[in-house]
């Protein structure tokens, strides 16, 4: 055999490995959180992008939810805004809302609406307000006893899935900003993770997988671990394993476990079509996080 019928046959290999993959998802519904690396690398923009389209087009159904805080903080910075975090939240005054809005709902959400599109897919830009999607009330933290205003940040009182039921009914592609709105109307900004997890359990998926800029969750030795449990997964936190930004990502996970979505994943972002590699392959690229 030739290096070229060799090269033919690890494609087909390749195949037929995913083909298990293929058909036990066909019809199931996944919601991918989309930010880090692969939503500003112009290499892993395309990937992302083919990966959703590849979903679609085999009878998967994705739903994009999206960050993009490294660019409002951009914007902030040339308006003369200086932004201020407490506790990962952005403290967001009426002006950063605008901000907000702008950024995540306009600039960025049609560019990856138009990325989607580019490669054959049928995306459909969103934020919580459209279709009344996302019902939201103020977030309150605590520190130390006292209560911390953050002004416009939001968590979700309710997902209302019919406007996501009738684009997937006719093939499009919900791609979803995290903005809510409260009963006045007022907007809000809401943690990306946090959505994502919420739609999922509404929407009852198969699959939550955020992408992050790391390879996942590692032990003490910072060793990956390919699988970690909801027991496990606490008290590496309490231990401080795991720790910073990627104590609400696996909140998020447990949350969307505890609401009867079936598996959820942390992957790598950074590493090309990081999505088909966890999806359809045994070993994957990060950590699948299970009940």
């Amino acid at each position: 055999m030739n290096d070229f019928e060799q090269a033919l046959l690890e494609k087909a290999n390749i195949l037929v490995e995913a083909l298990p993959y293929i058909r036990k998802f066909y019809g199931k519904t996944f919601v991918i959180k989309y930010g880090g690396a692969a939503q500003k690398e112009p290499e892993l923009k395309q990937a992302f992008a083919q990966d959703i389209v590849l979903l679609n087009f085999i009878g998967i159904n994705p739903v994009v939810v999206h960050g993009g805080g490294p660019k409002i903080t951009e914007l902030m910075k040339k308006l003369g805004k200086n932004p201020t975090f407490i506790h990962g939240h952005r403290v967001t005054d009426k002006e950063t809302m605008e901000i907000v809005e702008m950024v995540l709902g306009g600039v960025i959400n049609k560019e990856i609406v138009q990325l989607i599109n580019s490669h054959g897919g049928k995306a459909v830009g969103l934020t919580g307000k459209d279709g009344n999607l996302l019902k939201t009330t103020k977030k309150n933290i605590k520190i130390n006893n006292e209560e911390i205003d953050l002004g416009f940040v939001g968590e979700i009182e309710e997902v209302c899935v019919d406007v996501l039921e009738s684009l997937q009914n006719r093939g499009f592609i919900p791609v979803i900003a995290p903005i809510g709105f409260d009963k006045k109307g007022q907007s809000y900004n809401i943690n990306a993770d946090t959505v994502a997890s919420a739609i999922a359990v509404a929407v009852k998926a198969e699959k939550l997988i955020l992408l992050t800029d790391v390879k996942g969750i590692s032990d003490e030795n910072n060793n990956l671990i390919s699988t970690l449990n909801n027991e496990d997964a606490i008290k590496f936190i309490e231990a401080e394993i795991i720790s910073g930004g990627m104590i609400p990502k696996v909140y998020a996970c447990l949350n969307a476990l505890k609401g009867n979505v079936r598996k959820t994943h942390i992957i790598d972002g950074r590493i090309p079509h990081s999505l088909l590699l966890e999806i359809f392959t045994k070993k994957g690229v990060g950590t699948e996080i299970v009940l």
